[in-house]
């Protein structure tokens, strides 16, 4: 199987999950927490090497304020206890965004689980958390402006390049999936997905289990990656 390096998810529909259900917001995205656990190693486990989760947009802070104290809990909670199971598992956990606006308590715990795992070579879990894609290319153009002024030279600058000015020097995105039926990118890792395949699906995040995540693989293996260029088959 073409199992694809870079996975990206944008893990929609917890609200909506728990709304359908007549339950709180807040324990859709319990049980999207718990969904992520398994998604996570099973992904991995499957041979790919780096999956990206969107956990929390720099805009979802316009939410209301009991949702957002929810979820800056839920994050505190389980990089300390549910995430024990990915560093035994041999799993790299970072974290992609901005570090303004978030708690002193949810910075200490990504900070300690980044500690604990770094070491780890089985795969890399990237949680984007107060992130945003236009915010990152606009940090990362902030840091190479720096480079330039102390004395780097841009004549050959390639789009390469600029991996290393991204808050995670990650490879390109190959496959992104969104769950709960929207068809948008949302502001998600904008630059690393220039050329990633799209897989959008109806099922809310929740519900969206190791049989769905083996779908969107299956139809990666069948898409055909031209990078601009043409296949063979066209070539012929």
């Amino acid at each position: 199987m073409n199992v694809p390096k870079h996975v990206a998810i944008i893990m929609d529909g917890n609200g909506r999950w728990a709304t359908k259900k007549g339950l709180k917001r807040s324990e859709g995205h319990l049980e999207g927490s718990k969904t992520l656990e398994k998604l996570a190693i099973h992904a991995l486990g499957m041979g790919v090497e780096v999956l990206s989760v969107y956990a929390f947009s720099t805009d979802n802070f316009k939410r209301s304020k009991d949702e957002v104290d929810y979820l800056m809990n839920l994050f505190v909670k389980m990089f300390k206890t549910k995430f024990d199971k990915f560093n035994k598992k041999g799993i790299k956990v970072m974290f992609s965004g901005r570090k303004i606006n978030l708690r002193e308590d949810v910075i200490k715990s990504m900070e300690e689980i980044e500690e604990k795992t770094k070491e780890n070579t089985s795969g890399i879990l990237n949680i984007c958390l107060n992130y945003g894609g236009q915010e990152e290319i606009i940090d990362g153009a902030i840091k190479l402006a720096k480079d330039i002024n102390n004395g780097i030279d841009i004549n050959n600058f390639t789009r390469e390049d600029f991996y290393k000015y991204l808050y995670n020097e990650l490879p390109p995105i190959d496959l992104l999936i969104r769950t709960g039926g929207e068809q948008r990118v949302s502001n998600f890792m904008l630059y690393q997905m220039s050329y990633s395949e799209f897989y959008f699906t109806n099922t809310l995040f929740p519900d969206f289990d190791k049989s769905e995540l083996n779908k969107s693989l299956f139809m990666y293996e069948n898409r055909d990656r031209r990078f601009g260029g043409i296949n063979d088959i066209e070539n012929g």
